[in-house]
This record gives structure tokens, C-alpha cells and sequence, in this order.
């Protein structure tokens, strides 16, 4: 018996490590060259229902789909070794805005922090 199964898009991007990415939208990894981040642990994509990119981040900076820095995206406080230094997740009942939860390294006392992502701003991006 065959089933057919619909899954959401928002995980079908990933950018990882140094300016490497994935783009899995055909059903086969793709490879991305195009990433602006470098991170040597853990980092967070997030894509739109359909797939197509919206931002990554590497818990201290975070880049829209043009691969650009967005507004106020700079100075976010995840540790760079951190193994989940960045989780993004959409913020309930509001489509077009996304927590960033950070955590910083094991040395320093930054601890569990969050900024919000409002997509309706600065076009889209």
C-alpha cells in the first residue's frame, strides 16, 4: 500500500560550517556554495513553507536570503564553539515571526537568551 506524505518546507535549506550548504527542495542534496557564515559549532536555518530561504544564522550574526546581514542581525550572543549556539522556531500563532534562541559557550555566563525576527520588516528580509 502506497502513501502519500506532506511535510512542511521550513527545514529544506541548510547552511553549516565554513560557507557550506544544502538545498534539499528537489528530494536530492543539492550543494550550496553561496552561505556568508563560517561556524564551528552549532548554527540554525529556517526556510518559508514552500521551501525557499528566509535566514540562517550562527547564533552570533544572522543573514536573509540575499545573504546579507539584517537589521540589528549583528551581536547576537551565541558562543561560537556552542554545540546548539542558534535554534530557530516560529513563534506561535504568527507566521511572519521566529524566535532565535541562543546559548553561549561553556566559559562564558551568557546563558539562555532569544531575539525575534519580524519578516514584515525592512521588505521582507
Amino acid at each position: 500500500m502506497q502513501q502519500l506524505v506532506f511535510s512542511q518546507k521550513e527545514a529544506n535549506i541548510w547552511y553549516f560550517g565554513e560557507n557550506a550548504g544544502l538545498d534539499f527542495n528537489s528530494g536530492s542534496p543539492i550543494p550550496l556554495l553561496d552561505s556568508q557564515m563560517y561556524a564551528e559549532g552549532g548554527c540554525a536555518t529556517i526556510s518559508g513553507s514552500n521551501g525557499d530561504l528566509l535566514f540562517y544564522t550562527n547564533g552570533r550574526t544572522v543573514w536573509n536570503k540575499n545573504h546579507l546581514v539584517i537589521l540589528n542581525g549583528s551581536g547576537l550572543n551565541g558562543g561560537s564553539r556552542s554545540t546548539h549556539s542558534a535554534i530557530v522556531v516560529p513563534k506561535p500563532n504568527d507566521v511572519s515571526k521566529y524566535y532565535i534562541f541562543t546559548v553561549g559557550d561553556f566559559v562564558d555566563s551568557t546563558g539562555l537568551q532569544y531575539s525575534e525576527v519580524d519578516m514584515n520588516l525592512d521588505g521582507g528580509l
